[in-house]
């Protein structure tokens, strides 16, 4: 979690969300861009599959900024296109898919686990998602 020296708590200018998602280095890695109260708005970029999970306790918001992204759903699939958004329920199990690049925002509470439950090459903690972009 960040403390109140955070530079992004008190940061009064915008963030551009595609420019920072296009920045990042590599896939499944998101970062986190501003605070809302008890929730981190982060962004990503997504190729590839990531790995079936749930977040028991926690929604998840998915914003695609471009591309397409398939959400795959124990129930079937949601196919999001540039501009959609997803709220995945909490203990929903989910695997996110880009066949293609796709550049997302996230909306979680600050204690989602990346990929829940699971722990994957993929999986990130908090603080790798805490680093400056």
């Amino acid at each position: 979690m960040t403390d109140a020296s955070d530079p992004r708590r008190d940061r009064l200018e915008p963030v551009h969300l595609v420019r920072a998602a296009a920045g990042l280095d590599e896939s499944w890695s998101p970062r986190v861009v501003a605070e809302l109260d008890e929730h981190y708005v982060k962004v990503a970029r997504l190729q590839g599959s990531l790995t079936w999970h749930a977040h028991d306790a926690e929604d998840e918001l998915f914003v695609v900024l471009e591309g397409e992204l398939r959400i795959e759903l124990t129930s079937g699939s949601v196919v999001l296109r540039t501009g959609d958004a997803f709220v995945v329920p909490r203990g929903v199990r989910h695997n996110p898919v880009a066949e293609r690049e796709c550049l997302v925002m996230l909306v979680e509470r600050k204690t989602t686990r990346h990929t829940g439950g699971e722990v994957t090459e993929k999986t990130r903690s908090i603080e790798e998602q805490l680093r400056p972009l």
